[in-house]
């Protein structure tokens, strides 16, 4: 029996990609999670130092509110789909980290307001079910 004889099993061979389009997916959906990680972490530790500001009751400088925007600019890039969403809440990041800088001086109020806004997001994000892809 020659092996020219022998089955030929083509579960050995991944199919190659026909497009050159579908071989940079995975380097998409690696920098999509990336992204995701660092913006929330950046937000995570911008969030806590003003929620450990608001209940320690001491002052803090503009520098955690710039921490947590760039983490919600990060974070929007990596996980809005819709590009007017995505970079309308990127803009709005900035635009408040800006206006905070060149104020230059944390209120209480600001505290107040970010560490709300920041519970109401979550609290939306826990009880919300993400869309099933549909294959």
């Amino acid at each position: 029996m020659a092996p020219s004889d022998l089955p030929q099993d083509k579960s050995l061979h991944p199919p190659r990609p026909t497009e050159p389009g579908e071989q940079g997916g995975g380097n998409e959906q690696q920098i999509h999670v990336i992204g995701l990680m660092v913006g929330t972490a950046l937000m995570f530790i911008g969030f806590l130092n003003v929620f450990l500001s608001i209940s320690g009751g001491f002052e803090i400088n503009v520098m955690p509110f710039l921490i947590y925007f760039a983490g919600l600019a990060i974070w929007a890039n990596a996980a809005i789909e819709t590009p007017t969403l995505r970079y309308g809440v990127m803009a709005i990041a900035i635009a408040l980290a800006l206006g905070l800088f060149q104020y230059g001086e944390i209120l209480f109020w600001h505290k107040q307001v970010l560490f709300w806004v920041t519970i109401i997001i979550v609290m939306y994000f826990m009880f919300v079910e993400p869309k099933k892809p549909t294959t």
